[in-house]
């Protein structure tokens, strides 16, 4: 379990990111996904990430260190109808850097609204990171606005969606910031890769 999680940095240039070899793992995700709920349900701190009710927020790189031993990275979302396109184009070279020059990056979870079916959107970009050979998983999320029923559900429709054009399926993880449904299968995912590194 998390013990401890501070906040290191926030920049916007991926040089600029912490130095050394400490394994990361970076979240993203559409504007309102609930990314910032999921990160402070994660660490049990409930103001590390700024939950907006503005889309938008995170507009930087942010490095939060956990337990001394690993970064957990939040990342711009994507796809911010309500941001210029000046805006839109210079958070995608950001969110590009990070994701192919980073060589610290580890795994790039991808929030997806479980309440949804599946958007183009989402569905692009988990392609063009598979088309880049960059390591995600996919992490849905307000699975309490739905019945256990519906969320399977959800999550088949996007299995079926991404095996017209997938081999291999990344791993899934179903969550709720409200009741921390998914927390602890989060957190031994990624304590099992640190392990094996």
């Amino acid at each position: 379990m998390i013990k401890k999680a501070e906040f290191v940095i926030s920049n916007t240039d991926v040089r600029k990111c912490p130095q050394g070899s400490l394994p990361e793992y970076a979240f993203i995700g559409r504007s309102n996904v609930g990314k910032s709920s999921l990160l402070n349900m994660l660490t049990g701190r409930p103001g590390l990430a700024k939950a907006s009710s503005k889309p938008g927020k995170t507009l930087l790189i942010n490095h939060f260190l956990i337990d001394d031993s690993w970064y957990l990275v939040d990342l711009p979302g994507y796809g911010y109808a309500s941001a210029g396109k000046e805006v839109r184009a210079q958070l995608q070279r950001m969110i590009d850097a990070y994701v192919m020059q980073r060589e610290q990056l580890i795994c790039l979870f991808v929030l997806i609204d479980i309440r949804h079916e599946p958007q183009k959107i989402d569905t692009d970009f988990m392609q063009q990171l598979g088309e880049r050979g960059v390591p995600f998983a996919m992490i849905f999320t307000k699975a309490d606005k739905l019945s256990r029923t519906a969320q399977a559900e959800h999550v088949e429709q996007y299995r079926n969606r991404m095996l017209e054009q997938w081999e291999e399926l990344p791993p899934m993880f179903i969550t709720s910031s409200e009741t921390r449904q998914g927390r602890d299968e989060l957190i031994d995912y990624i304590e099992t890769i640190n392990a094996s590194l």
